[in-house]
C-alpha cells in the first residue's frame, strides 16, 4: 500500500474513532460477499459504519485519537463497526450474531475508554430504546406531582359533591 494512501486511511480512522463513542471488533472470516454486503447496508441502514480494517493502520490511529483501549479487542482479521447509538448497533449486530448460523462474531466493544467484553455488547441490545427510557423517566417524574394533586384536590371534590347534593336536595 502506497504511504498516502495509508496516512488517509489512518486520518480516516483516527476521525471516526474520535467522532464516534461506541466501537465494536468482530470478525468476518468465512462469510460470503454477499452476506457481508447485506450486514453493511443493515448496519448502515442504523447509522453504524462497519470497515475491514487492518490492525497496524488501527493501532497507529488508535495512538493520534488518545483511544488506544480500542486495541485491546483487536485480534487477528477484524472488522471494526463504528456508531454514535450503542444500543441500536447492538442490536443489529446481535441479529447477525445469532445461532448456528451466525454471519459474524463479536469480539469486543468500547463504550467512550470503557472495554466491553463481547457479553456486554450484547447486553445492549436488550436495553430499551432511547425514547421509551425518556418516557419512563417522564412517567417517574411526573408520578409525585399526580398523587400531590390527587391528595390535594380530594377534600375539594368531597366539599363540592356534598354541596351538589344539598343543591339537588333543595331543589326537590
Amino acid at each position: 500500500m502506497q504511504k498516502e494512501k495509508k496516512s488517509g486511511i489512518i486520518g480516516s480512522l483516527a476521525d471516526r474513532l474520535s467522532e464516534n463513542d461506541f466501537v465494536v471488533s468482530t470478525t468476518y472470516q468465512g462469510i460470503s460477499a454477499q452476506s457481508l454486503a447485506q450486514l453493511r447496508w443493515a448496519l448502515a441502514a442504523s447509522g453504524v459504519q462497519y470497515h475491514v480494517v487492518k490492525n497496524t493502520l488501527v493501532r497507529i490511529a488508535a495512538e493520534e485519537s488518545q483511544r488506544e483501549s480500542v486495541m485491546e479487542i483487536i485480534d487477528g482479521s477484524t472488522a471494526l463497526g463504528f456508531a454514535t447509538d450503542a444500543v441500536e448497533a447492538a442490536k443489529v449486530l446481535r441479529q447477525h450474531a445469532r445461532g448456528r448460523d451466525a454471519l459474524i462474531e463479536i469480539r469486543g466493544g468500547l463504550l467512550g475508554n470503557k472495554v466491553l467484553s463481547a457479553q456486554q455488547v450484547l447486553a445492549l441490545a436488550d436495553l430499551p430504546s432511547r425514547e421509551v427510557l425518556i418516557a419512563q423517566l417522564a412517567a417517574q417524574l411526573q408520578a409525585p406531582v399526580s398523587r400531590l394533586h390527587r391528595a390535594l384536590s380530594w377534600p375539594l371534590q368531597g366539599l363540592h359533591n356534598v354541596l351538589q347534593a344539598r343543591i339537588e336536595q333543595v331543589a326537590q
